[in-house]
């Protein structure tokens, strides 16, 4: 059976398609890609070999664009979808993730009469999605009932635990850095260390260098680093974490049973990592920043935090989103 997977642009959208790829291979599907020659796809799955084909079409983002310009771009999606209808033949099923990668090989489902399928990443839905989702064969969500498991790496669920004392704090900056999180670390910094309370920090690759000199001027010892492919283990030491609210990131804590401080990206289309942390906050399973001070932080009760996101940590998210899929055709 033929699963096309569509959509992308950016890391979150593109990690979901590579997820359900997985999933639906372990499940005896054969996934291809359809995604855009514009964006991180190309970066992510030129070489691919989780996909039985791949393709990238021309296509670009319609949202912020005006007059021709929009036009153009509509005028593109069209000649794309022409184009990834072709590669659909024998196709039982496309699954979008989002993005406007995914607007030629949705539309052309829709035009062929394939069912389509909608996974959305974010507490916001975004626009291509709300315009497709009733037209969708199905919608999977981790932020709207019924409340399917995101498709975060299974290590996240296998090492999780209930936190009961703060005794590791992780501040994650992502790989390209948050200057907001690496200020409030080495503001907090003398104080952790004073408390006993180790400190874990990913400075993004910009920041990595002023963040160590900084340590150095303070005289503390922390755990620093840009990137790494081990970061799960690192999450897996801490007791709390300081991060951005993207979804990848927020259901990877979630399902890890680490409470957090979100501090969303303010530039984030529609504040959707704002709405993504109020998910977490409006239930107690972790808190928004509002300007906490170091105290605060120390009085903070991670353990009913910490066991209030056993309500959202599920294993196996690809794998459970495919098998629904499949269990519709």
């Amino acid at each position: 059976m033929k699963i096309a997977l569509t959509g992308g642009g950016t890391g979150g959208h593109l990690a979901i398609a590579k997820a359900l790829g997985e999933a639906f291979k372990e499940l005896g599907a054969k996934p291809i890609y359809i995604g855009s020659t514009t964006g991180q796809d190309r970066q992510w799955f030129a070489k691919e070999q989780i996909f039985h084909a791949r393709y990238f079409l021309p296509s670009s983002g319609v949202v912020n664009k005006k007059g021709i310009k929009k036009l153009q771009a509509l005028g593109q999606i069209f000649l794309s979808a022409k184009e990834a209808a072709s590669y659909l033949d024998g196709c039982a099923a496309v699954v979008s993730v989002g993005g406007f990668s995914a607007a030629p090989a949705s539309f052309a489902a829709l035009a062929k009469r394939i069912p389509l399928f909608i996974h959305e990443q974010n507490a916001h839905i975004g626009r291509l999605n709300r315009l497709l989702q009733p037209f969708a064969k199905d919608f999977y969500s981790s932020f709207f009932p019924p409340y399917y498991p995101y498709p975060v790496d299974p290590v996240y669920y296998q090492s999780r635990r209930v936190r009961k004392k703060l005794n590791t704090i992780i501040f994650l900056g992502g790989s390209q850095g948050a200057r907001q999180i690496n200020d409030l670390a080495l503001d907090w910094a003398k104080g952790l260390s004073e408390a006993g309370i180790k400190i874990i920090h990913q400075t993004g690759k910009q920041e990595y260098q002023r963040v160590k000199k900084e340590y150095e001027r303070l005289g503390v010892q922390a755990q620093i680093f840009d990137f790494s492919f081990d970061l799960p283990s690192k999450i897996a030491k801490a007791d709390l974490a300081i991060a951005r609210s993207g979804a990848s990131t927020l259901w990877e804590l979630a399902t890890n049973l680490l409470p957090a401080i979100y501090l969303p990206y303010p530039y984030a289309a529609n504040d959707h990592q704002r709405k993504n942390a109020s998910f977490l906050a409006n239930k107690k399973a972790s808190v928004m920043y509002n300007n906490h001070t170091l105290y605060d932080i120390l009085d903070m009760d991670i353990a009913s935090m910490s066991q209030n996101l056993k309500n959202f940590s599920w294993p196996n998210g690809a794998q459970t989103i495919a098998q629904a899929i499949l269990d519709h055709l």
